[in-house]
């Protein structure tokens, strides 16, 4: 299916339905929040009735200078009566589980499904599936959808867009960004003169929490395969004691620091949020080598070749175990 007939198909749906759902994925991040967030605000502009929810994560305070942002309703899919709503729009979510890992999901047979992403590990779990791997951001899927529809994009749409494009492109550093990227970033900065002032508000708003943790997780770093693979763990009792609290610990960039390092290859970040359960975060210098997405999804997650996560249920040394296991098996067998 090419992008203009997934363009058509998505707008119908849109144009048939009235009460619509959006979802952040867990632990969401800038693309999460911009690509739904204007998707919205569309959305508000046709005289839809969308609902956006937090998803698994209670929106973290980081984004609060997002249009829109008080909007958002802290519930999980699970705790929202999907019977109510005619469409459901996932953004920026590759599965099922990147919609919520509460449970399985079950969509009640008259509510279509849209799905937009940008990962390489998409399922195309949708009715409609949009799914372009070349761009870095699904805020950038996003946008070229809107322009093919000649939709006004508004101050709104363009700022949270913005964030979209910016933080999943690694500030426009990461090798899936494209011509198509800074085309987009162009048209929106023209939109929004102030786009500086939103890269400030990105880059500079952590806690003292976010802080300490930094400092916890960089003194924990161990080192295999001959220092191609960097680990930084971080169990629940060490958060505890330091009093930083699981949001503390989300965007972190605990493994792009590690990657930073020559020689460090693979950069993991792998943090015991509650018990039995750990988050993990990977970055690598070289995707063609070591590409990390196949490394997540053997774990149970997914993402891109040079970025990628996963969620183990598993205490914390047995989680690093796995880890340290799966990567062997993959990249130095």
């Amino acid at each position: 299916m090419n992008k203009l007939t997934s363009y058509s198909q998505i707008q119908q749906a849109i144009n048939k339905s009235k009460n619509i759902l959006l979802c952040l994925h867990p632990s969401p991040d800038g693309d999460s929040f911009g690509s739904n967030l204007a998707m919205y605000w569309y959305l508000e502009s046709l005289d839809k009735k969308p609902t956006l929810i937090s998803g698994d994560s209670q929106a973290p305070q980081d984004f609060k200078f997002l249009a829109g942002f008080g909007k958002i309703i802290n519930k999980n899919i699970t705790q929202v009566n999907l019977e109510k709503f005619d469409l459901f729009i996932g953004i920026d979510s590759s599965s099922l589980d990147q919609i919520t890992k509460l449970k399985e999901i079950k969509f009640p047979s008259h509510l279509k499904t849209i799905n937009i992403d940008h990962h390489i590990t998409n399922t195309s779990w949708a009715n409609i599936n949009l799914v372009d791997t070349n761009s870095p951001a699904a805020g950038q899927i996003v946008y070229y959808f809107l322009k093919s529809l000649n939709v006004a994009i508004t101050l709104d749409m363009a700022n949270n867009l913005f964030v979209g494009i910016y933080t999943d492109s690694g500030g426009f550093k990461y090798p899936n960004t494209n011509q198509d990227t800074f085309l987009a970033a162009a048209d929106l900065s023209t939109i929004s003169p102030n786009f500086s002032q939103i890269i400030f508000n990105l880059e500079n708003n952590e806690t003292s929490g976010q802080l300490f943790y930094k400092a916890l997780a960089l003194k924990n770093i161990d080192l295999y395969f001959d220092d191609n693979l960097a680990i930084s763990s971080v169990s629940q009792i060490e958060l505890i004691k330091k009093n930083i609290n699981v949001a503390d610990t989300q965007r972190s960039n605990i493994s792009n620091i590690l990657k930073s390092v020559i020689g460090w290859n693979i950069g993991a970040s792998l943090v015991e949020t509650e018990a039995n359960v750990c988050n993990l975060s990977l970055r690598t210098r070289d995707s063609v080598k070591y590409d990390v997405s196949k490394l997540a999804q053997s774990l149970g997650g997914g993402g891109h070749p040079t970025a990628a996560g996963a969620q183990i249920k598993m205490p914390l040394d047995l989680a690093k175990q796995e880890l340290i296991k799966a990567t062997g098996k993959l990249f130095f067998n």
